[in-house]
């Protein structure tokens, strides 16, 4: 089996412990889905394409800034925790950054 085999039947996760990002990635999604109830607002109110495609923007950048947050936090535990599944757990989290590219 080659190693990209060995990756794919063995499912790697990691579940950021860092309170402080945690807290800041949960007030940036908090947000973002603050903007997007406006979004539905401003849809049902009939407002004009610019203003609604700069909010939509708004809530596309808050959810990217979380999800790279979340990544680059998760990576620098994993590098520093030196577990035996930090390799295949950084292999994952680089696959999850080149999504969101």
């Amino acid at each position: 089996m080659k190693e990209g085999e060995k990756m794919a039947a063995k499912k790697v996760a990691h579940v950021l412990a860092d309170q402080d990002q945690l807290e800041l990635i949960t007030k940036r999604v908090k947000r973002a889905n603050g903007q997007l109830a406006a979004v539905v607002r401003m849809l049902e109110e009939g407002r004009n394409c610019e203003e609604v495609v700069t909010q939509m923007s708004a809530v596309a950048k808050a959810v990217n800034t979380a999800a790279f947050t979340l990544i680059s936090a998760s990576l620098k535990e994993c590098l520093i925790e030196d577990k035996s599944n930090s390799e295949a757990v950084t292999a994952q989290l680089q696959k999850l950054f080149l999504s969101l590219a």
